[in-house]
Formats: C-alpha cells, sequence, structure tokens
C-alpha cells in the first residue's frame, strides 16, 4: 500500500533515535517523503534538523523539548516508538496543536517475558551461578534456589503488562496475588487470581512484581513502611518505572536479609550511577532498561508509531493519540476550546477522590449541548483515569478503559442559567461522590468554577492544596502557616462557603508540589475534614 500525500508537497519525517527498519519502511509507503536518519544530536543540532521537518520519530533518548517544538515551525506530529512520553514535552505539543502519539501495545509481551525471566534468575541465582563458573569455580552449595511452585507472587498492577505477567505465572503453578485500583472480583476470577489490596499483597507475597506507571501516587509505593509489612525473605522484581521503589530503603532491606533478593531493570536514575549502592549487593539482579528490547517488540512498536504518523500527515484518523484526538473542523470550531477544560476536570476530580470511580456523570450545560460532545468526554475520562493508568489511557481508548474497569459513564444535557457553556464532572466511588464543574472566560481561559455545589473560582493549572474544612476563624491561617514554614509559596487563594460557621472549601494555588508529609500535617489540623494535593 502507497500512501500519497496530498498536494504532492514533499514531507520531511526526522528520525532521532534508532528505529526499527520495519518502521522506516511504513514511511518510505509516504509518497514524496524525505526520511533523515540521524541519531545522537546535540540540542543544537536537533533545533536546526527540526526547523523544516512535518514529523519527528523518538524513542526515549531524545528530549523533545518546549524550546525543540517552537523550532519546528513546520512540525504535525511526534511520534513515540514505545509507550512512555516521559522524554516529550507534551504540554507544550499540545499549545502548538502538535500531535503526539505512542505505540502502547508493542511491548506488552516483552515486558511480560522479561519479568518471568527475572523471576526465574531470581528464584535460582543464575547470574550469580554464571559469573561463578567463569571465574573457574563450582560453588552449587552456594546456589540453592527456591521453586515457583506454591509460592505465592503479587502482581501489583494489573494493566496490560500485569495480566500477561499473573497468565504466565499460573502456568508455574503459582498463587497469584493481584493489586489494582480498578480490578474487579469478576476480572480476578475469569484470570485465576485473586484480587487482594495492596497491604495485603505485600503482606503474603513470597515474590513481588510491580507493573504500575510511575506517578505521583506510585513514587515509592514500596518505600520503608512496605518492606516493614513484608514477609522476611521476600523477592522483588521491577520491569516497570524506575522510582516506584524507594531504592535506598530497598538496599538496607538487601543488607539486613529482609529481602532475599531484588532483580530490576528500571532505576531512579538511568544509566545507574557507578557507584549506586545497588551494584555492590550480591543480591541483586541489574539489567539496563531492558524490558521492551525483543527484536518482535522492536518492531511492533516501529511498525506502529510510523503508521499513526503517516496517518496524521494524511489526514486520516489515528487511535494511539496521547494530547490530541482526532476531529473534524466542525469539532475544532466548536469544541478544541474546551478539550484543555475537559482534561483538567478529570484530572482534578480523580484527584479529589480517594477510592476508584464507579460512576462518572459528565454534564454539559448551555450551547455546548448542542454539538456532539463525545471526543469532550473522552477527553474528560482520560483526564480521570490518568491518575491510575497514565501512558496506558488516551483519547481513543478512554472509553473501553472506562467500561474494562467497571466505570459506567452518562452523558447528561441541560440548559444554563448562569454560564454560557459549562462543564460538570460527578465521579462517584462505593465510599463518596465528588463534582467539579468549569467553564471558558472570554481572555481569561479555563476556570473551575463549583466544586461540591461551593462557588470558586481558579484556573486549573500547576499545584493546588484543596481542603474542605470548618469554618471557624484562624483555619485558614493555621493552613497557610504549615504551608509557609515547608518553604512553599503560596501564589493565589480561593474559598468558597455556604454560610458563616458551616463548612467551606479552600483552593491554594502554590509554587511547587507539597509534600506527602505537609499534606498529612494539614490534615492533623482540627476542623479539616478533607485534604488533598491536587496536580494539574
Amino acid at each position: 500500500m502507497r500512501y500519497v500525500y496530498k498536494g504532492g508537497v514533499t514531507v520531511k519525517v526526522l528520525v532521532t533515535d534508532e528505529i526499527a527498519e520495519e518502521g522506516l519502511q511504513v514511511l518510505r509507503r509516504l509518497g514524496n517523503i524525505d526520511i533523515v536518519v540521524r541519531t545522537g544530536l546535540s540540542e543544537s543540532e536537533l533545533l536546526q534538523e527540526i526547523a523544516d521537518a512535518d514529523a519527528l520519530l523518538v524513542r526515549s533518548q531524545t528530549q523533545v523539548t518546549d524550546r525543540v517544538i517552537a523550532a519546528g515551525a513546520k512540525l504535525r506530529a511526534i511520534g513515540r516508538a514505545g509507550v512512555g512520553v516521559d522524554n516529550i514535552d507534551v504540554n507544550a505539543a499540545t499549545r502548538r496543536g502538535v500531535v503526539v502519539v505512542n505505540a502502547p501495545d508493542g511491548n506488552t509481551i516483552a515486558a511480560a517475558e522479561h519479568t518471568l525471566a527475572m523471576l526465574l534468575a531470581l528464584a535460582r541465582h543464575i547470574p550469580q551461578a554464571y559469573v561463578s563458573v567463569c571465574d573457574g569455580k563450582w560453588s552449587r552449595g552456594r546456589f540453592v534456589g527456591v521453586e515457583l511452585r506454591g509460592k505465592t507472587l503479587a502482581v501489583v498492577g494489573m494493566g496490560r503488562i500485569g495480566t500477561e505477567v499473573a497468565k504466565r505465572a499460573l502456568a508455574f503453578q503459582m498463587n497469584v496475588l493481584g493489586y489494582d485500583p480498578y480490578l474487579t472480583d469478576e476480572r480476578a476470577e475469569s484470570l485465576g487470581i485473586q484480587r487482594v489490596t495492596l497491604d495485603e499483597a505485600i503482606a503474603n507475597a513470597d515474590f513481588i512484581t510491580v507493573h504500575t506507571p510511575l506517578l505521583k501516587e506510585t513514587h515509592h509505593l514500596l518505600d520503608v513502611n512496605a518492606f516493614d509489612k513484608m514477609k522476611p525473605g521476600v523477592r522483588i522484581i521491577n520491569c516497570a518505572r524506575g522510582g516506584i521503589i524507594d531504592e535506598k530503603a530497598l538496599v538496607e532491606a538487601l543488607q539486613i536479609g529482609k529481602v532475599a533478593g531484588a532483580a530490576l531493570d528500571v532505576f531512579e536514575q538511568e544509566p545507574l550511577p557507578a557507584d549506586h549502592p545497588l551494584r555492590a549487593c550480591e543480591n541483586v539482579i541489574l539489567t539496563p532498561h531492558l524490558g521492551a528490547s525483543t527484536v518482535e517488540a522492536q518492531s511492533l512498536v516501529a511498525v506502529a508509531v510510523a503508521e499513526e504518523v503517516v496517518n496524521i500527515l494524511t489526514d486520516k484518523p489515528f487511535r494511539n493519540a496521547v494530547n490530541l484526538p482526532s476531529m473534524t473542523e466542525e469539532q475544532k470550531r466548536n469544541l478544541q476550546p474546551y478539550l484543555t477544560l475537559g482534561e483538567k476536570l478529570g484530572k482534578f476530580v480523580g484527584q479529589l477522590l480517594l477510592h476508584p470511580s464507579v460512576q462518572v456523570d459528565i454534564t454539559y450545560s448551555g450551547d455546548i449541548a448542542n454539538h456532539d460532545v463525545s471526543l469532550l468526554t473522552r477527553t474528560v475520562l482520560k483526564g480521570l483515569l490518568a491518575q491510575t493508568y497514565a501512558d496506558e489511557v488516551n483519547f481513543i481508548n478512554a472509553l473501553v478503559v472506562a467500561k474494562e474497569k467497571g466505570i459506567h459513564v452518562r452523558e447528561v444535557r441541560q440548559s444554563s442559567k448562569v454560564f454560557t457553556n459549562m462543564i460538570s464532572v460527578t465521579a462517584a466511588t462505593k465510599e463518596e461522590q465528588h463534582t467539579v464543574s468549569g467553564t471558558l472566560y472570554n481572555g481569561y481561559g479555563p476556570k473551575i468554577v463549583e466544586i461540591d455545589g461551593f462557588r470558586i473560582d481558579v484556573a486549573p493549572e500547576g499545584n493546588l492544596l484543596y481542603t474542605l474544612h470548618r469554618d471557624k476563624p484562624g483555619m485558614i491561617g493555621k493552613i497557610g502557616t504549615l504551608i509557609g514554614d515547608a518553604a512553599i509559596n503560596i501564589a493565589g487563594m480561593q474559598v468558597g462557603r455556604h454560610e458563616q460557621g458551616g463548612d467551606a472549601v479552600m483552593l491554594l494555588s502554590v509554587d511547587k508540589a507539597i509534600p506527602a508529609d505537609i499534606v498529612e500535617r494539614v490534615r492533623q489540623i482540627p476542623d479539616l475534614v478533607q485534604v488533598r494535593s491536587i496536580e494539574l
């Protein structure tokens, strides 16, 4: 199949990381194309090369900053041959109308198989035994391992990769515990595993493997407190993201024998520093981020992202947009200004919840209710679900992911008596419910105008601290003092209340993220009902 770019104009696709040849072959089908492969560019070289590029293809090495995107005057698409887009300034791309696409499915099997390889190597000391034999030794007694049969494996994060790991572990006759905020009893039963809480998972496991995205909520998910809850002699695998495990706490647990061994493919700093203490631990297996490094996976992700880029350049539908869904001209005209608002509302309400949603109602009020709002609904869901699934959810698959996780989504349309247009997102769990509403102010952009019935006026951006508290003298001062004592500057404040002396909500705009220990200190203030650190 050969694609023809409109107008017969030659397009330039810049490839700055190693991409499998199969992906380049897909690009060559695009008529009138100039494929420029230049790896290892300095920033100045990249700025010069991207100036006339229509599309950019990268893996994880190239840093696609705001400055780089700004230099791409003709840039329409950025393709990431893989899942994570940490090296791409997605917000900058969105502001400039550049579509960012990835290949979320291509490395699933590779990552799952690497996890199983690490699991087996860890159980049987294979790397250490190999080194010993190569050194001329025959120390069979040093490398007595354990069998997987009958052991309990905790899979923390039951997304695509975690699910594939669980299936393979069952073939080894392991007992598999699955933890995931959206894992249902029905889904767990269909897989043949047991759904448990995080504490239950880590307390009962002989082996623990993590497969969550790296988010604020999952950073150092396995920390000192988590290690204290584990069995003595537990073994740990991380082929997901560096930072999910507190490496300092892991080293200490390895040294005292609480953790019998660890197998790590990802690290908080990559490449792993030469003097890192993990390198000195004899009961650790280290690999240099090889989870997706198979011939098949590299081919699959290269082909997938190349096809997406071709579709964008030829104005055809594309599936894996990280930042922008495909829209008709009418939709762009009527809905595009609301996409940022919708995603921010989803993110906000997702961070208010302490439990997974089971019901999401999205209410469109005013003129906007007269249009096809399906894209906006997916945008809201992407923002909400990204708090748990990060790169695994995008604008295209958000509805499917919500359905898979047992979330019922409902669109409501109504007239508006206050604002020309307003979007309200209500997310309910079995334990709680929150509603956040927003609108667009001409010249001022998106605004949050109501939280759980309290009127407020805040731009949904940056770092925020949300509180629900009793409206008593000194409350705001106590909260502000704790934030100030932590050397965090308060840039703005909004308070909403129904009546004097009742409940009130407050949103503080702060210059940087508020650490968890400070949030906990705020929570201890008398008459403080709820507190959440919100990052938008």
